[in-house]
């Protein structure tokens, strides 16, 4: 497997995809093609299965029916009908339509286990499929319909069901069509299914591996902007960055705290306001938990970061299909397609993210507390009693962070017997995924009223930037944002402020300001 320069083509071979090649296709549009030795592999587990519904033995997914229904054999002139079923009766999701990015993700998934040739679809399925995504049709997915175990079987059974030229899918503009229809329009033919296929095509963990790869690339960006807000926390609210020294993070070598507190450092260098602070006579000996521990909590979060993207990585590599065609060519059952290990990472990053996010509030609340900011106007309002600043700010961090500890309970220990009792325990992994993703934006709202916040603080103790004594990378974050916000004066309206400074984060243009004035990236 390969990619483009650009991540303008993403090719599949028999190998383990990237996750920068999921991404590169879910969000980006990237194109995906198949490598020569994937359509050998694809042919060659395909005659195994041409052989074994040649002869008259019973093989599950081959001549069988599903699940609880297995105990049926099903003659060959009903075999075309017995895939067609499927897809048609497991396309069953309900609910609010999920995001394109998230249904593209996991066709990319399936297909890159498609092109191991490791479940015996014939190689044109393969071939159509990637037509779907490189024609930029997306199926409309329901949220509900997942119980993450034989595969996310409902979202995988409507990008099937498309496939099939059958159901409803959105076109790149966002019109939602009858599947015939856009594919007529982009000159693409649907298929028919045959022995194995339609079970191929929706027995893998692909959607909640496609949210957890989603969900550590924005991670990545995240838990940097976190560290960038803590430091322009700190230096708001006069604090000391002494705690951040790289020997105090070595007596524990924590590997996520000390690039959270390297971060830190970079950030805060050469800020006057802090060296001021420290020869201004007698200060305060300790700064708070939600400023002096920063690192430790964002390095907890980064630590977690780094073993979810080791499960990911190992799911990306690997063959998920139930039953799956050996390299030695035998058709095996097996349950490769428990999404446990993925459901448990996506419930361990909510936990990270709800505490991750409650520090910021914590950090904010402080610069609004005349008793705790150290000089600043109560609620940093320009005429406290006449103005109320960034009181109600705050109420909206305090109402998302209340709401990103109730996702942050796992769904991963839900389990509801389904089929009949054949499949007696289930990982609702789709169900983590879709919180998670709920929760990386209660986040990324979260950091921006920290960051809006401590550009307001920060204004109003030096004078705005013309006079700055902030430190140049924290100036250049204060910068990003007067761009899109004016300074501190008389209450505003509130809420597009807020979201300008969201969009900011959630872009990464706010964090790529400070790391060009650094000259480097962040951790």
């Amino acid at each position: 497997m390969h990619v483009e320069q650009g991540l303008e083509a993403v090719e599949l071979g028999t190998g383990p995809l990237a996750a920068r090649d999921i991404v590169a296709v879910a969000r980006h549009g990237a194109r995906v093609d198949l490598a020569p030795e994937a359509l050998a592999a694809m042919a060659s587990s395909r005659s195994v299965i041409d052989n074994l519904a040649a002869d008259d033995k019973p093989h599950y997914g081959v001549s069988t029916g599903f699940g609880a229904l297995a105990v049926k054999q099903i003659p060959p002139y009903q075999r075309t009908q017995l895939q067609r079923s499927l897809i048609r009766s497991h396309a069953a999701s309900s609910g609010a339509e999920v995001d394109r990015e998230v249904v593209r993700a996991l066709m990319l998934n399936r297909l890159s286990t498609l092109a191991t040739g490791r479940t015996g679809v014939r190689p044109g399925i393969a071939l159509a499929y990637a037509g779907l995504l490189n024609a930029g049709i997306t199926p409309v997915v329901g949220e509900y319909g997942s119980l993450g175990c034989s595969g996310d079987l409902a979202p995988l059974s409507h990008c099937a069901l498309a496939l099939m030229g059958e159901g409803e899918v959105r076109t790149p503009d966002g019109r939602m069509l009858p599947a015939a229809t856009a594919l007529a329009d982009a000159g693409l033919t649907p298929v028919q299914l045959r022995e194995k296929e339609g079970l191929a095509l929706i027995n893998g963990t692909d959607g909640m591996l496609g949210m957890l790869t989603l969900a550590l690339a924005d991670l990545h960006r995240l838990l940097s902007t976190a560290d960038l807000a803590a430091a322009m926390s700190v230096e708001g609210l006069l604090g000391s960055d002494s705690v951040f020294a790289a020997d105090l993070q070595e007596l524990r070598p924590q590997h996520g705290q000390a690039e959270s507190a390297a971060n830190i450092r970079s950030i805060l260098a050469g800020s006057v306001l802090i060296e001021e602070h420290k020869t201004g006579g007698f200060t305060r000996v300790q700064d708070a938990y939600s400023l002096r521990c920063a690192p430790q909590v964002h390095g907890a979060a980064r630590s977690t970061l780094a073993h979810a993207e080791s499960v990911a990585a190992a799911e990306r590599a690997s063959a998920v299909d139930n039953p799956v065609v050996t390299l030695d060519g035998r058709l095996e059952s097996n349950g490769n397609f428990h999404g446990a290990p993925v459901a448990y990472v996506l419930d361990f990053l909510a936990i990270a993210v709800a505490d991750v996010a409650s520090m910021s509030e914590r950090r904010t609340d402080r610069f609004l507390d005349r008793s705790r900011s150290h000089g600043l106007n109560a609620f940093l309002a320009h005429d406290p009693g006449v103005d109320s600043g960034h009181m109600i700010a705050q109420y909206t961090q305090a109402g998302i962070v209340s709401e990103l500890k109730r996702l942050a309970v796992p769904a991963s220990v839900d389990s509801i017997p389904s089929s009949a009792m054949q499949e007696d325990h289930v990982s609702m992994g789709w169900a983590a995924g879709l919180k998670l993703r709920r929760a990386l934006d209660g986040l990324t709202r979260v950091l921006a009223i920290e960051l809006l916040t401590a550009a307001r603080a920060l204004d109003m103790r030096d004078g705005g930037l013309a006079t700055t004594r902030s430190a140049p990378a924290v100036a250049a974050g204060r910068a990003a944002i007067r761009e899109v916000v004016a300074g501190p004066g008389p209450d505003r309206y509130l809420a597009p402020e807020i979201e300008a400074v969201r969009v900011l984060v959630d872009g990464g243009t706010l964090l790529a300001a400070v790391e060009d004035r650094l000259g480097t990236r962040l951790y």
